[in-house]
């Protein structure tokens, strides 16, 4: 076996959502919970099929991203991953939705941070083992951090009062 560590391609402060389902319908169920969730989305969807032709599926709505992803779960050749770009919309916007679709077994990230994926190769194919979200954690927050920690999130409006 061996391990890799692939770096998922993306502009900086681009959010997507990396998970794992297992069957060729994921990419048209993913399709409809995005924009049943949030109709002015702009995504591009791909999964790696992990049977028959091994092939990366995809979707979306905006040719870009519907690039990105591909070209991202291709790096990856992971069996039955999936990965979501996204505009117009982050992922809380629509991690219940995809949570919801049948055929999704688990989600590893949903984030706009730099993303290693430790890959393992074996004879048959690649797994995802995990992966590295962001940077190691400097420290632990003082009052004055929880202050402006509740002052964003009322700022941008997901929480009030």
């Amino acid at each position: 076996m061996d391990l890799k560590i692939i770096e998922i391609e993306k502009p900086e402060e681009m959010n997507f959502i990396l998970g794992q389902s297992h069957f060729i319908k994921t990419v048209e169920d993913i399709h409809e919970a995005l924009v049943t969730a949030m109709p002015n989305i702009k995504f591009g969807l791909a999964f790696c099929e992990a049977s028959s032709d091994c092939l990366v599926r995809y979707s979306g709505n905006n040719d870009e991203l519907i690039d990105l992803a591909k070209k991202n779960a291709l790096n990856l050749s992971a069996g039955h991953s999936f990965i979501v770009f996204m505009r117009d919309a982050y992922p809380i916007n629509i991690m219940h939705a995809i949570k919801r679709v049948p055929e999704v077994c688990r989600i590893f990230c949903a984030t706009a941070n730099p993303v290693q994926v430790i890959i393992a190769e074996t004879e048959q194919g690649r797994g995802i083992l995990g992966v590295i979200d962001g940077f190691k954690t400097k420290g632990i927050e003082t009052e004055k951090d929880i202050e402006h920690r509740k002052g964003f999130l009322r700022m941008i409006g997901y929480k009030v009062k």
